[in-house]
């Protein structure tokens, strides 16, 4: 039942008073303080409370995980933790030959570091080329595009864990595909024990969790692309393929070079999907760095800080050099 008009007014009224004394409790202390720092200091006075909780959770655990990095043993606070300089990383680090783990003294770490570039390499080109090409048909004409954007991009809203649990419950031994392969008279294939199939699947799930929003920049690209040049490509019968190698792509280098950066970055931070899907296994077969730090320094039961904030440091260093990349890429190309 709507409430009268008059106690509709009434309470807009009162709430109107409410919102002006708020306003005028706010004012007062606000004015003061800007007479006492002036007009352009308190840009800062509005940056604090944002800066206070980037300091907090972000520089402060920064600079802790750098001081574990350099320092030993099983203790957990770092006063006391025997300094060992940069002994973590020369452990990391020793090794016959990089391109082999098993020469390695911490050869999971490099075990680690191989499958991460293995899956980082395939996931980023094909998430690339198939956010491109599923964003060229999105921008098509074609009937029920607004229908066929949002199912692309749902998946993006889910939860990674979700998603793995949800292609764990499709891939497993007596999981969904292989009661279709056995319904089909096929035999039921073991996924998540042989070491290829396992690293497949961990980069097919991680495209159909990201590939959404991927694509949604690139078609944000795409529409930014004047019509104009299209239809004068058209006037002058210039091939499609012609007209997207010599307008679309040199138009949409922009956002291509984002979602390259951005798909890097997440495929060397891959964590949560392949282990939720595949455990690192089996084996050690689709062990992350991410997973290793994450196991040497909580799960494994000699738990080893140091060691691990040795190797997250290490892939600091590489996501700054990514992002630096970027940067660059853009600036170039902006020039």
């Amino acid at each position: 039942m709507t409430p009268p008009l008059s106690l509709r007014r009434s309470a807009a009224r009162w709430l109107g008073l409410f919102v002006a004394a708020l306003m005028r409790l706010i004012d007062w202390p606000m004015r003061g303080l800007q007479r006492l720092l002036g007009e352009r200091r308190m840009a800062y006075v509005f940056l604090l409370p944002n800066l206070v909780f980037f300091s907090l959770f972000v520089f402060l655990p920064l600079i802790i995980n750098v001081v574990f990095s350099v320092t030993g043993g099983a203790a957990l606070f770092p006063s006391e933790r025997p300094y060992v300089g940069g002994g973590q990383y020369a452990y990391l680090f020793d090794c016959d030959s990089f391109l082999d783990p098993g020469s390695c003294r911490e050869d999971h770490f490099w075990r680690g570091v191989a499958n991460t570039l293995r899956f980082t390499t395939f996931q980023v080109v094909a998430m690339v080329l198939f956010s491109l090409v599923t964003a060229v048909v999105l921008n098509m004409r074609i009937r029920g595009r607004g229908f066929f954007r949002a199912v692309y991009f749902f998946p993006v809203l889910l939860s990674p864990v979700v998603v793995a649990l949800i292609w764990k419950w499709i891939l497993q031994r007596d999981g969904l595909l292989n009661a279709g392969l056995t319904a089909l008279g096929g035999q039921k294939i073991l996924f998540f024990i042989d070491p290829g199939w396992a690293m497949f699947w961990a980069i097919f799930v991680s495209i159909w969790a990201h590939m959404g929003f991927y694509t949604l920049i690139l078609l944000a690209g795409l529409q930014a692309i004047p019509a104009d040049l299209y239809e004068a490509a058209e006037m002058d019968a210039t091939p499609r393929w012609r007209a997207f190698w010599r307008i679309t792509l040199p138009l949409l280098w922009p956002n291509l070079v984002v979602v390259i950066v951005l798909a890097l970055i997440r495929g060397v931070q891959t964590f949560d999907e392949v282990f939720v899907l595949t455990g690192g296994g089996p084996g050690t077969a689709t062990l992350m760095v991410v997973q290793y730090i994450y196991e040497t320094a909580f799960s494994n039961q000699v738990q080893n800080f140091g060691l691990a904030a040795a190797a997250s440091v290490v892939l600091g260093i590489v996501l700054f050099g990514l992002t630096l990349a970027q940067l660059a890429a853009s600036r170039r190309r902006s020039a």
